[in-house]
């Protein structure tokens, strides 16, 4: 089977296996597996361990799927979302694991491959799945959500502060004629803004497709499942590694991650505890750990990478 030319790199690849501190008899699962940067990494350090890798993105699968077979038994596939681990490994028979690392966002492949629609730079038809398997698409967005849904997700999700112009730009131009490719979105973006908003750094379109985006993937809502199922299955003294590349990824894990490592909420007058809360995870790192100068300068898209980890405490039987 011929490979197919998944290219992405891998970001922050020390950091996230120190940050996994992978044991060779571990047992461990990258939730994203991509171009298997990360997996082969991980893979590499084991023994007797095994690495299970996910990703719903059926390109992924079968790259990661033939970069992975050096590794043998040691390696394994599964086409599935990460908000699922807890599935996979029920039906794989694994009732704990020692580590699990999350690479969020969009791919360098997926972002590189016109015909995905992920991007805005070049003309396709408005996909953004990341599962072909969905039948829904970032073309349903555009031409079906109304104009005040729309306006939310561009400003929620994009923290686009021209929301309501892109908005009303889109229901407009659709009125005329479907909205069907990329190229024609990014058409009507830039028809909406303010010419000092197409002068800024950045593409005047970038923020709208990422809220897109987000939309058809349920991008933000399988982060808290995925943390919650992950931390579940992990040993005592094993650790969770995600991987974010903006703010509101970010504000997720770090919310969830705090919440984990929260014990005793009683009131500080009480003289004993009576809610018989205990953290479940201990941070490794308070602040998230960012790439360096020396990284950024080769792979520009790490710029925005911050990671976070955790490890599961022991829970002590009162």
């Amino acid at each position: 089977m011929e490979e197919i030319v998944f290219s992405h790199k891998s970001v922050l690849l020390n950091e996230c296996l120190d940050g996994l501190a992978i044991k060779p008899d571990g047992i461990y699962v990258d939730g994203t597996a991509g171009g298997a940067g990360h997996s082969s990494a991980i893979a590499s350090r084991l023994t007797t361990g095994k690495l299970i890798a996910l990703d719903q993105d059926e390109d992924a699968v079968r790259t990661a799927t033939q970069r992975l077979s050096v590794f043998g038994d040691r390696a394994m596939v599964v086409r599935e979302n990460f908000c699922r681990v807890g599935d996979v490994l029920r039906s794989l028979g694994i009732s704990a694991i020692d580590g699990m690392l999350l690479d969020l966002g969009v791919s360098s492949y997926q972002l590189d491959t016109a015909e995905r629609g992920f991007s805005y730079m070049a003309d396709a038809p408005l996909d953004m799945r990341m599962d072909i398997r969905s039948g829904f698409s970032a073309r349903d967005v555009v031409n079906t959500y109304d104009e005040n849904k729309l306006k939310n997700i561009i400003f929620d999700y994009g923290e686009e502060k021209f929301a309501p112009r892109i908005a009303r730009g889109i229901v407009t131009a659709r009125n005329e004629a479907p909205i069907e490719t990329t190229g024609q979105l990014v058409n009507v973006i830039k028809k909406a803004l303010p010419a000092a908003a197409l002068a800024g750094p950045h593409h005047p379109a970038k923020r709208t497709f990422q809220a897109i985006r987000i939309e058809v993937n349920h991008e933000l809502d399988v982060i808290e499942p995925a943390i919650r199922s992950a931390v579940a299955v992990l040993k005592p003294g094993g650790r969770v590694a995600i991987i974010t590349f903006h703010s509101l990824e970010d504000r997720v894990t770090k919310q969830v991650f705090a919440d984990l490592a929260q014990g005793c909420t009683c009131p500080r007058d009480l003289p004993v505890c009576v809610c018989g809360r205990r953290p479940v995870v201990e941070l490794v790192n308070r602040k998230p750990i960012l790439p360096s100068d020396g990284e950024t300068a080769e792979n520009p898209r790490a710029r925005s990478a911050k990671l976070r980890v955790a490890e599961k405490l022991k829970q002590i039987t009162p």
